[in-house]
């Protein structure tokens, strides 16, 4: 299968919206998630795509900073690979794109969190050389 990866242009950024609900924990309306996603591209945040053909079948958020632990960085976010699609070396290629696309960029380190129950995405992080730093923890107010 044949694969792309690109950035979405801010002004399409409500594309994204589908897949983000379909990998999220909360029970956030698709009218709440775009405007979060239409706030979001103000701000240090792009988006990836990952298509086949014209279909979007994953994305991540990427959120750049500098940080005083590992300098200038992104952290990804909602990492999301449509399930047809996954266990067949696509979030590998994935998150190589992503990497040399971000070191391209300035980045020195790539950050994530990964959900406390999904194993099967901590495995796949670990096995690519990503450490275990601490918990992200996150209060309501």
């Amino acid at each position: 299968m044949q694969f792309q990866f690109k950035i979405i242009p801010s002004d399409s950024i409500g594309i994204v919206v589908p897949l983000v609900k379909k990998m999220s924990k909360a029970s956030i309306t698709e009218d709440l998630l775009l405007d979060r996603f239409r706030e979001m591209v103000t701000q240090n945040y792009e988006c990836v795509g990952v298509y086949q053909g014209d279909l979007l079948i994953g994305v991540s958020g990427l959120w750049y900073s500098t940080r005083h632990y590992s300098g200038r960085s992104v952290e990804l976010d909602h990492v999301f690979i449509e399930d047809a699609f996954r266990n067949n070396g696509l979030g590998t290629q994935f998150i190589n794109w992503i990497q040399t696309y971000v070191k391209s960029k300035g980045c020195q380190a790539i950050e994530l969190n990964a959900y406390i129950d999904n194993e099967p995405s901590q495995k796949f992080y670990e096995r690519d050389a990503y450490k275990r730093l601490g918990y992200h923890y996150v209060k309501q107010i």
